[in-house]
């Protein structure tokens, strides 16, 4: 794995980002694990493996996601149910009709983003939820549900509102008690909910933020995950390279039938990582078939997910190759945009040394 040494290397010296930590594992097994540069320009502080990440929209697949998958196990929902039967306060609104799959497959007819921060930054912080769906339910609508893909934030809002009013707790509790606790997946964790700071945990810095006028250190980039807390359905997620990849062999293993631990079965794996045809997988995503991230040679059962603050991972679920990387490639600012050049440079170096030391 000398040639992607070197590429993680030059990508710190090119500025693609100030630190980054690569893991890459075939069969269980981990063939490389490098950190490089630093987590925090003014300090200096290098990454190491024990280096905290916000995971930004990683949170999509491995918090959000996955809560929707227990609730399913649990006959709490079916993936076809719609918004109106299951959360009253969209009942006969333009949302109606949308169905949980649609939300998962990012095909809600609604749109990618709105700064809902702006206005919840004059909200008392105790009303900011009542305000937020309030936004959510006469948000409008910029396609028909069910017709073209539009990558939504909002989407996964509502997700977490439809979590949240089934369970009777927050998100990221639920993720923790009952996803994450039953799996044995400790190392990913929310720092709102856990009160885990800066001060206690070496993080990755990202921007510096206008919102709270200070570099972001130890807690949630996402300013409407922020606005509202720090954890959200599309936000909040921290973890290191090895706590993401303990959490998706995990997740291999399941759809592989050889284990069932946390409660998930075979059959809810591969509902959600294949997905219906035509729609890819849920909650995940899968690599394009131009220009994806993934590179050119991920196979066609892979999936995976990007993170705005520079994160993502994929894994081949044939071969059960997992690439998880990591970095701060918006510190101290988002506009950074060489990662999206770098990333399928990246896995395609790591895939031909595979099949080479293969």
């Amino acid at each position: 794995m000398k040639s992607v040494h070197r590429l993680m290397q030059r990508a710190v010296e090119r500025g693609v980002f100030p630190g980054g930590a690569l893991l890459v594992s075939c069969k269980r097994e981990i063939c490389f694990l490098g950190t490089y540069g630093v987590g925090c320009l003014r300090t200096r502080r290098p990454v190491t493996q024990d280096t905290v990440f916000d995971l930004a929209s990683l949170t999509k697949p491995l918090a959000t996601t996955l809560a929707i998958m227990r609730l399913t196990e649990m006959g709490r929902l079916d993936l076809d149910d719609r918004l109106g039967k299951l959360l009253p306060p969209f009942y006969g609104s333009n949302k109606s009709g949308i169905t949980v799959r649609q939300l998962l497959c990012h095909r809600s007819g609604l749109p990618a983003y709105r700064p809902y921060f702006i206005p919840l930054s004059n909200v008392a912080s105790h009303r900011r939820q009542t305000a937020l769906r309030e936004f959510l339910i006469r948000e409008t609508l910029v396609g028909r549900p069910g017709k073209n893909r539009l990558y939504s934030d909002i989407g996964f809002m509502i997700l977490q509102w439809l979590v949240e009013w089934i369970s009777g707790q927050r998100l990221e509790r639920f993720a923790v008690e009952s996803v994450y606790r039953p799996m044995g997946a400790g190392g990913v964790f929310f720092p709102a909910m856990s009160g885990i700071n800066a001060l206690s945990v070496p993080f990755a810095a990202t921007e510096r933020c206008d919102l709270r006028q200070r570099v972001v250190d130890g807690e949630v980039h996402d300013e409407n995950a922020y606005i509202m807390g720090g954890a959200a359905g599309h936000a909040g997620l921290f973890g290191t390279p090895e706590a993401v990849w303990r959490l998706l062999v995990q997740l291999i293993d399941i759809y592989k039938g050889r284990t069932n631990q946390g409660g998930f079965r075979r059959e809810t794996a591969a509902q959600f990582f294949i997905g219906r045809a035509g729609w890819g997988p849920l909650g995940f995503d899968a690599p394009a078939s131009r220009g994806s991230s993934a590179g050119r040679f991920f196979g066609p059962r892979s999936l995976g997910h990007l993170g705005f603050t520079g994160t993502s991972f994929w894994m081949d679920l044939d071969r059960e190759i997992i690439v998880v990387l990591l970095t701060n490639r918006i510190h101290p600012s988002r506009n950074n945009f060489k990662i999206k050049a770098f990333r399928p440079q990246l896995h395609d170096e790591i895939m031909k040394t595979l099949a080479v030391e293969k």
